[in-house]
């Protein structure tokens, strides 16, 4: 198992009530399956609307049970952004 940051942006961040948490996870899907049982409600509808990258890259329409995560990885919790 992975660990590495799961590091959430705007709504995100107001939804999670944390910029950063650890994650614990081989997967995304796994990694945000955790962090929607850490924070019920607001979170878990935020989470359908945004976009992520790891370790720097796009996930885009990939499955999130592909995306492998790694030791020390990062995940970044994009919500869409008013005018950008």
């Amino acid at each position: 198992m992975a660990a590495g940051t799961i590091r959430y942006w705007a709504a995100a961040k107001a939804a999670a009530g944390t910029a950063e948490e650890p994650y614990a996870a081989e997967t995304l899907a796994e990694a945000l399956d955790a962090a929607r049982e850490r924070h019920p409600g607001e979170l878990v509808r935020v989470l359908q609307r945004c976009s992520f990258l790891v370790d720097g890259d796009p996930v885009g329409t990939r499955g999130h049970e592909t995306v492998r995560l790694a030791e020390g990885g990062t995940v970044e919790v994009l919500p869409p952004f008013a005018g950008g």
